[in-house]
């Protein structure tokens, strides 16, 4: 649904519908099935999301250097991958979380970070399954404000509500141009809570810098991280990937404090952090438009 192959319009793959026929297929005939639907979906989807289709291929073919046949393979993958995230995280928010197994990278050390009682950012990315970890986070939930794009945000809130627990975590939906977002950051870190973010995505006319990532030129929000720069909070970068046998490792990778006084220096830190968790799980790379310049 990007306007152009260049440009994310604020909205993600995987609707309402989408969200809603897999809770019911689930229910019925349980997480099998909906995996092998998906297969007959995905054959669909390559052909009918061709911008989408064409973002992939390039990823696959500029950044990955996959020669041809590798790519058609891997295009295929890419798209079987973000329909098991979705699953999963129907399943695991619907009360299946036992049918799944959990792993944590330096988790302690991210605990420690939200007790110090200054508040936090905590950047994420539209790779792997952010959501999936909610449940994991417990009292801390409540104090977890996650900032999206409005159009992203109600897309898929609705029917989340109906049919999935509570996440805990409150959302902060942007407006572009919004001052009220802005405000409302301000009063979460006031009040020592963490403000969560997507550190890859933004949308045009939104403050933006040109990094180097993957071995290309692609350009990042500035927002995030001017943010933990601006109120001195600590930063973490978190991360759920999705690995074989229904298990999800959640990575917390926790910079050092002094880069975050530098809101550029918090930023490389972060496309180098965000770099090495894609060359680790390279078909959880979840922006289906033209990343790159």
């Amino acid at each position: 649904m990007e306007n152009n192959d260049t440009q994310w319009s604020g909205r993600s793959r995987g609707g309402s519908f989408g969200y809603g026929f897999f809770i019911l297929l689930m229910r019925v005939f349980g997480i099998r099935a909906a995996y092998a639907f998906l297969a007959l979906v995905v054959v669909y989807f390559i052909p009918f999301a061709p911008r989408a289709t064409r973002a992939v291929w390039f990823y696959n073919r500029r950044i990955l250097r996959y020669g041809r046949l590798r790519s058609a393979v891997k295009l295929y993958a890419h798209y079987y991958a973000l329909g098991q995230t979705i699953i999963d995280r129907v399943a695991i928010g619907s009360g299946m979380e036992r049918k799944y197994k959990f792993e944590f990278e330096n988790y302690d050390a991210f605990l420690r970070l939200l007790d110090s009682g200054r508040g936090a950012v905590i950047v994420g990315a539209h790779v792997g399954c952010w959501g999936s970890g909610a449940g994991f986070f417990g009292d801390y939930a409540r104090r977890m404000h996650l900032v999206m794009y409005d159009a992203e945000y109600r897309q898929i809130k609705n029917i989340m509500d109906r049919h999935c627990k509570q996440e805990g975590y409150k959302v902060i939906p942007v407006n572009e141009g919004g001052i009220e977002s802005i405000l409302r950051i301000k009063e979460v870190l006031d009040r020592r809570e963490y403000v969560c973010f997507q550190g890859d995505r933004f949308v045009e006319g939104s403050p933006a810098v040109p990094v180097s990532f993957m071995g290309r030129e692609a350009r990042f929000p500035a927002g995030p991280f001017a943010v933990a720069a601006k109120f001195r909070v600590p930063a973490v970068f978190y991360y759920a990937m999705r690995e074989r046998g229904r298990r999800y490792r959640f990575v917390f990778d926790i910079p050092d404090e002094r880069q975050g006084r530098d809101k550029n220096a918090l930023l490389d830190s972060y496309v180098r952090s965000l770099e090495a968790v894609v060359r680790r799980y390279p078909q959880q790379w979840f922006n289906f438009y033209r990343f790159w310049s």
